[in-house]
């Protein structure tokens, strides 16, 4: 939060030709609630993805009020400095800038703080909160839920999961609990009460070893670390989580 501007993030893909650029910007104007000691933003808002060439001239943005703009007068020789079409952006290109992009909003996003819910943050963004925590599935969450469909039949607790349109489903002695696949948050049938559970790297080494598909999917790892724990929820000791459980 200083008076100065910045280009976007950005990766260049020389092999291309092209610059990837991913608008963000911070929220909030109070130094000291909105950022940290040293005036660094503690939550971003993210907007668009832009490809241009690497020739082309860089954009840059207020870091204190956002709104990107050209440093270019004009759109340069042949058009250089323009942003490129869709059309015109490589199958291959576009598809992996974009994972990045989706891997850096669903790891960064809000919706993974399991007590946020729970009144923090002056309870801000909380309707962002619920919609990321059990809303509509994104295109990785999607491919999750593909992944699920393959994987559970192979374990131990296939007969007690079943998978819905949103939620993994974990039938255990005490409730049944719905997992949604986006976020990797627990609601607890038959009132959808909110179960939170924050992942404990230590506790999760004990987890029978399950090979993913692919690395970086980091919610899938946790989102069947749960299931194991609900699916067998007798053996909970957690006090946090027994008392939500009205034990």
């Amino acid at each position: 939060m200083v008076d100065d501007e910045y280009p976007p993030a950005s990766r260049k893909l020389a092999a291309w030709g092209i610059r990837a650029e991913f608008w963000i910007e911070g929220i909030g104007d109070a130094y000291g609630q909105d950022t940290n000691e040293a005036g660094t933003y503690l939550r971003l808002a993210s907007d668009q993805v832009r490809f241009y060439r690497i020739g082309a001239a860089l954009n840059t943005a207020h870091a204190g009020g956002g709104g990107y703009r050209a440093r270019a007068f004009g759109p340069g020789a042949g058009e250089v400095n323009e942003p490129q079409r869709m059309d015109q952006v490589p199958t291959l290109v576009f598809s992996e800038i974009m994972r990045d992009v989706d891997l850096f909003v669903g790891v960064g996003s809000i919706g993974n703080d399991p007590a946020w819910r729970d009144g923090g943050r002056e309870t801000r963004y909380g309707e962002y909160w619920r919609n990321y925590s059990f809303g509509e599935l994104s295109a990785t969450a999607i491919s999750r839920r593909e992944t699920l469909e393959r994987l559970i039949p192979r374990l131990k607790i296939a007969d007690k999961c079943m998978l819905s349109d949103r939620f993994l489903l974990v039938q255990g002695t005490r409730r049944c609990y719905k997992i949604h696949l986006g976020s990797g948050n627990t609601l607890m049938e038959p009132n959808d009460q909110y179960l939170c559970i924050v992942p404990d790297a230590k506790a999760r080494a004990g987890t029978p070893e399950v090979y993913l598909p692919f690395e970086g999917d980091a919610t899938l790892s946790i989102i069947l670390s749960k299931a194991f724990l609900l699916a067998e929820d007798r053996a909970i000791k957690d006090p946090v989580i027994l008392r939500q459980l009205g034990e």
